[in-house]
């Protein structure tokens, strides 16, 4: 279909034009320092410790770099990998910022909400998949519904604020969730951030390209794809640092698991399966209990950067959808934009 549809007219670049443009140094930098900081977070407080060097000194290391990224694209690089012109609006810094903690929520939630049902309610994997379908297959509904209704209207912001207010009220609501909550509980309470975090799929997409100029749109869409994966990575391991300090206190806190406190604490996936070899018991009910309200300082945190996030939406001004395509690369037959103009054009 793209082959056969989809004809652009081409810009005409020689060889050693099209490798200059490369910013290799950027490149480097970035998948360098994002590496050395997204590494030591997943080993951090399993495989090392977070006051060991082997978890300090990459993270300070690459913190550093990203600096020295910022500097080149900013003063040095030709042809930066990321023009941070596109952050220089208020606009597009908060929908960015938005888009990273929407990764954030929506995938530590995901990640963390499986082990609730299996270690908490002692589900099978299969009914584990079945049970969260309140939040999986809802918010592909959500998005497509939040999109038929922006493209008719034009008007895109009440989806942030809809998807993020939402969003706050579901997580907020999963710390409700214990081990002997009724079904249809649970079901309806997962509903919520379900919803929520699928009107943000389409209403920040269309944030960003509303913000941005024509030059600089493939910028700033492939910027706010890495948002969303940069906040995906970032947290689940912000999930296990929380759940790993509340485990380890909540069981501190029984006198049957206190011995055990800081095996049982250190990793929630591990201790999910663990929990199916344990018999029913005493000792298996406090864990379980631990295991609970770990989960909920978990669910508290969720709901607290997505407040941030809900704070973050109301820097987001309004722009029209409705615009002429600017772009110097555009289908064969169309009008094309004189170069300069479009490279000129004033950024939002």
């Amino acid at each position: 279909m793209i082959f056969a549809f989809l004809h652009l007219q081409n810009i005409s670049l020689s060889v050693a034009q099209s490798l200059r443009r490369i910013d290799i140094v950027g490149m480097i930098l970035f998948i360098g320092s994002i590496t050395g900081i997204l590494v030591p977070l997943t080993w951090g407080g399993v495989q090392y410790s977070w006051s060991s060097w082997r978890t300090l000194a990459p993270l300070i290391i690459s913190a550093l770099a990203f600096c020295l990224f910022l500097f080149w694209e900013a003063y040095v690089a030709t042809d930066p990998l990321i023009p941070l012109r596109i952050l220089k609006s208020p606009t597009a810094a908060a929908t960015y910022a938005c888009t990273f903690f929407h990764g954030l929520v929506l995938w530590c939630m995901l990640y963390y909400l499986p082990l609730y049902f299996e270690a908490v309610r002692s589900q099978s994997p299969i009914m584990t998949g079945i049970s969260v379908f309140p939040d999986t297959f809802s918010i592909a509904p959500a998005a497509i519904a939040v999109g038929v209704i922006v493209t008719l209207t034009g008007s895109y912001r009440w989806s942030i604020w809809g998807g993020w207010l939402l969003t706050v009220v579901g997580c907020g609501l999963m710390t409700l969730l214990t081990p002997s909550i009724p079904t249809y509980g649970w079901v309806l309470i997962n509903l919520v951030p379900g919803v929520g975090c699928g009107m943000l799929f389409p209403g920040l997409a269309f944030g960003i390209q509303a913000a941005s100029t024509d030059a600089d749109a493939a910028a700033a869409v492939t910027l706010f794809t890495f948002s969303r994966s940069f906040g995906q990575a970032i947290g689940v391991a912000l999930g296990g640092v929380i759940f790993q300090n509340q485990m380890l206190k909540k069981a501190l806190a029984h006198p049957l698991t206190a011995a055990g406190a800081q095996a049982l604490s250190s990793d929630a996936s591990a201790l999910a399966g663990v929990l199916k070899t344990i018999p029913h018991g005493p000792y298996r009910d406090q864990i379980v209990l631990s295991y609970c309200d770990a989960l909920k300082a978990v669910w508290a945190a969720c709901a607290g950067f997505a407040f941030a996030g809900l704070v973050a939406s109301v820097f987001i001004r309004h722009f029209s959808l409705d615009r002429a395509l600017g772009s110097l690369q555009k289908f064969k037959g169309g009008e094309k934009r004189d170069e300069d103009e479009a490279i000129g054009m004033v950024d939002r």
